[in-house]
């Protein structure tokens, strides 16, 4: 039972550059509309809240939050998995994990407008799994190895799916405190 508890922990732990992304989309965020206004089937594709600025500078923001989180697991002598022993190994499970963070993020806001919500409105499920759903999809294709180290047994993937929630709505809750985002959630 302990085995699996600091597993999970570790897998959060090692997941925390597709939770900081997310965020930091919002601090780097709305220059270049990704989808220019344009509609599908008459509602906007994305919506005025998904832009290039925010979707790159979130990626980047969460492969250097996994830098960091890299150098913290090596000096504090954790044992990092065999597939991320180099910095150059874990930066390639990064760039996925940060990127299919904010592809996800985008999926979500998709799916939002083609069922008529608009921009801003409480997605729920829709504003929470898909950034981390989409983030493991594209480490389990891009870095294999490394998902099935940690994340292979989908315990980790459970509890990651379990605190979600209530870490999206307190993040969010802050960034509305500081008048980062319109609304709480």
């Amino acid at each position: 039972m302990v085995n699996i508890i600091l597993f999970s922990i570790y897998g959060i732990i090692l997941f925390l550059p597709a939770f900081i992304a997310n965020p930091g989309a919002v601090i780097t965020g709305g220059h270049f509309i990704i989808d220019k206004g344009k509609t599908y089937h008459g509602k906007r594709i994305f919506g005025d809240g998904k832009s290039w600025s925010g979707f790159i500078g979130g990626s980047l923001i969460g492969i250097l939050s996994g830098i960091i989180i890299y150098y913290i697991v090596i000096a504090l002598k954790i044992p990092y998995p065999d597939y991320g022993k180099t910095l150059i190994a874990a930066i390639f499970v990064l760039i996925p994990m940060s990127f299919g963070s904010l592809a996800g993020d985008i999926t979500g806001s998709f799916i939002k407008r083609r069922i008529g919500m608009k921009r801003g409105a409480k997605g729920s499920i829709l504003d929470q799994w898909p950034f981390v759903m989409v983030s493991f999809l594209m480490v389990f294709i891009f870095a294999r190895g490394f998902f099935m180290e940690i994340y292979g047994d989908l315990i980790p993937v459970a509890v990651i799916l379990i605190i979600t929630p209530p870490i999206h709505r307190g993040v969010n809750i802050l960034a509305y405190k500081f008048k980062m985002k319109d609304v709480p959630w």
